[in-house]
This record gives structure tokens, C-alpha cells and sequence, in this order.
């Protein structure tokens, strides 16, 4: 995906289109990986829209999703903890063992709320 689409994706995202977000991602799992340029967003609103995004995407696109946490799990070595709290949630929020390995090699996280995140998401999905 070009940088051009990243930007355009994201800037929607900022407006308010979930649901053109949601539609475009349904029809083309290709697109998966603005996912991870919406949790890295300096704008609030983006970052957030992701989370929803997700919420929305793993009720009939958790294959998909699934075939993705490799990628996701990235966000949980970023320098910024709140991008890894926020990978952390998304993991939590697809609810697939294959998170586990990853939530795992850094259970112990420094930062105290990017920490409970991933033990939160660790108890997400063993409850599953």
C-alpha cells in the first residue's frame, strides 16, 4: 500500500468515516496494515478509530485479523507505551492464542499502563 493511501486512510479516519474505513477493509484485507499507521497517529481521534475499526473487523474478518498479529505484535516494542498498550488492546480485542507468545515476551513491561494492558489482554484471551 503507497503512502498516499496510508495518509488518505487515516485522514478519513480523523473525519469521522469509520464505516467507509470499515466497508474498505471488509472488501480488502490488503489494507490490514493502516492499522498499525492509526495506532502510530499523533491525532487522537485515529488512534482510536483503530480500536473501533478492529472491534468492528474481527466479527467477520478474525481470519484475517489473525493471519495479521504478527504485524501487530510490533506495536508492542515501540519506544512510545502508549502504542504498546494500544497493540496490547488490539491483540485482546481479536482474542487468538497466537497473541499469547507475543503478549508473553513482554509481560513485564516497564511502564505500568502499557503493562496492565498486555496482562489485561493475556486474561482476554485465555478466557476465550
Amino acid at each position: 500500500m503507497d503512502d498516499e493511501l496510508r495518509k488518505m486512510i487515516c485522514d478519513h479516519m480523523e473525519k469521522g468515516f469509520l464505516d467507509n474505513i470499515i466497508d474498505m477493509l471488509k472488501h480488502d484485507e490488503t489494507l490490514f496494515p493502516v492499522i498499525i499507521d492509526m495506532v502510530k497517529d499523533e491525532r487522537l481521534r485515529v488512534r482510536i478509530g483503530a480500536t473501533a475499526l478492529v472491534e468492528e473487523l474481527v466479527k467477520d474478518r478474525r481470519d484475517g485479523l489473525v493471519k495479521f498479529i504478527p504485524e501487530i505484535s510490533r506495536l508492542l516494542e515501540d519506544p512510545n507505551p502508549t502504542i504498546r498498550g494500544d497493540g496490547a488492546n488490539l491483540l485482546g480485542i481479536i482474542k487468538h492464542s497466537d497473541a499469547l507468545s507475543f503478549l508473553d515476551a513482554v509481560y513485564n513491561d516497564p511502564d505500568a499502563a502499557a503493562r496492565a494492558m498486555i496482562h489485561e489482554a493475556i486474561e482476554d484471551i485465555r478466557q476465550n
